[in-house]
This record gives structure tokens, sequence and C-alpha cells, in this order.
């Protein structure tokens, strides 16, 4: 249990009529296709918030990415340059230039503090899920990530072991390590958990449900989105099961500031 937690100062359950989006943008990184081709399948309600890949759904950047993929995710934090332009948050290759042009958009973008998400995930061995945090690219180095939590579906043993991926990933910011692992736990994924993050002063610890995992020092010092999606690799397809739907079901996000007489 983190030592520096102190107020809590955001949290979803996703239990409103319908996502906020003061908060939460359902497009992922609309600016290198559209919001329409980008747009995430998704449900509220009682449950929280369920990410899904219909089987119908389309690949993102067709033809463009590699390898391909589909995904359904939301992020806190978007924007832009204009048509034809470089600017642009996580392009994926050299040369990536802007196809739909998106308004500065900033919901919830902590700098520091304790941040915590339960949730479950039913995904086969061609698809993963993930909570990642990274810089608003505001300026171009602003760019580094922690990863809270990344799970393949191939790197899960239904009913003995899950590995979570969590760390930190430079991207293009070389203030930052690359420290990333991929963590064997004796977790099902189809059970609820919580994965976690305690980050200040340059350090990023990892917890899940509550036990310290692994720590990383070199952490960002800049404000962070939230990404949080599903993704699904229809060229890892083993046999027949192009009609398998990921979900990655969330109960709740919070976020706590660091209590200030406990790291003065």
């Amino acid at each position: 249990m983190p030592t520096t937690r102190g107020d809590l100062v955001f949290e979803d359950r996703f239990d409103a009529a319908a996502l906020d989006e003061s908060v939460w943008s359902p497009y992922y990184l609309p600016h290198w296709s559209s919001r329409a081709a980008s747009a995430a399948a998704y449900t509220v309600g009682d449950s929280g918030l369920t990410l899904s890949i219909p089987s119908d759904q389309g690949l993102w950047c067709p033809g463009d990415h590699k390898p391909d993929l589909r995904v359904s995710g939301i992020q806190s934090g978007n924007y832009s340059g204009p048509v034809g332009s470089t600017v642009g948050q996580q392009p994926y290759r050299e040369g990536l230039v802007v196809q739909e042009e998106q308004p500065p958009f900033w919901g919830w973008t902590p700098n520091g503090g304790y941040v915590e998400l339960r949730a479950r995930a039913d995904i086969s061995a061609r698809s993963m899920v993930s909570l990642w945090m990274v810089g608003l690219e505001d300026s171009p180095e602003r760019c580094g990530e922690i990863c809270v939590m990344e799970v393949f579906g191939d790197a899960v043993v239904p009913g003995e072991t899950t590995a979570v991926g969590m760390g930190l990933k430079t991207i293009r910011d070389p203030s930052v390590p690359q420290d990333f692992e991929a963590v064997p736990l004796p977790i099902d994924l189809r059970d609820f958990h919580t994965y976690a993050v305690e980050w200040t002063a340059g350090q990023a610890d990892f917890y899940v449900d509550d036990a310290p995992i692994r720590t990383c020092a070199g952490a960002p010092s800049y404000p962070m989105q939230l990404m949080l999606a599903v993704f699904d690799f229809p060229d890892r397809s083993i046999g027949d099961d192009d009609t398998l739907v990921p979900t990655f079901t969330i109960d709740h996000i919070r976020g706590w500031n660091v209590a200030q007489e406990l790291v003065a």
C-alpha cells in the first residue's frame, strides 16, 4: 500500500447514462485518421465502462499502420496541428501527417499522485488491454509514457497467471529511461483487480491489488493524459477466432494527490 496517498481528487465510476466527455474523448488518436474512423465501441452504466471490439469493426489506419490493428479506446486529452502537418500526439512512424485536425482537449491530466484502475478483461491470444499515461506533447519532447498495466492475451494462462506489463517507456523523450517489464502474477484477468501507480519526485511505483510490484526511477515530470483501450491484432489470429469480441470492463478510475507532509 502506498504511503504518500493524500486527498481523492478524481473519480469516475462510469455509472452515469453517458460517458463524461468533459473528461474523456471516445476516439483513439483521431488526428491520424478521423473521429468517425477511430470511435470507440463502448457501453456505460451500472456495470461501469465496457470497451469492446465487435467482429465487424474495421482496422485503424488501414493500409498504413503495421501491424494491422483494431481498437476501442478513450483518452483524457488530445490535440493536433492542422491537416497536412506532422504535429500530433503519438505518431506511429516518421513523416505521418494529420488527416483531421483536433482542437485542444484536456480532461483530467495529472502531474503526479496516485492513479488507480479497477478492471477486468476477456481477451483472446490476438488481443490486448492497457491503461497508460503519456505526456500531452504540447511540446514534442513531453511525450514519455508511464504504463500502468498492459496485458497481451497470449501472456495469460486462464485461472493461473497473467503477465502484467508495467513501467516507463522513452517514446521520444530521452530524459525518460526505457524501463518496462511484463511481470507474471497469480491473477485471473477475467476477474476484477486493481492496477495502480504512485508517481512523484521522478519515481513511479507500481501496484497490483495494493501489492508493490515494480519501482522505476526517471518518471516524467510533466502533466500526462490517460489512455485506456482494448486492441485486436487480426494477423495474430489462430484458427476460427474472427468472431470473438474482446472486452475491457472498468469499474472505476481514481486519482489521489500526494500527501505533502509525507514527502517534504
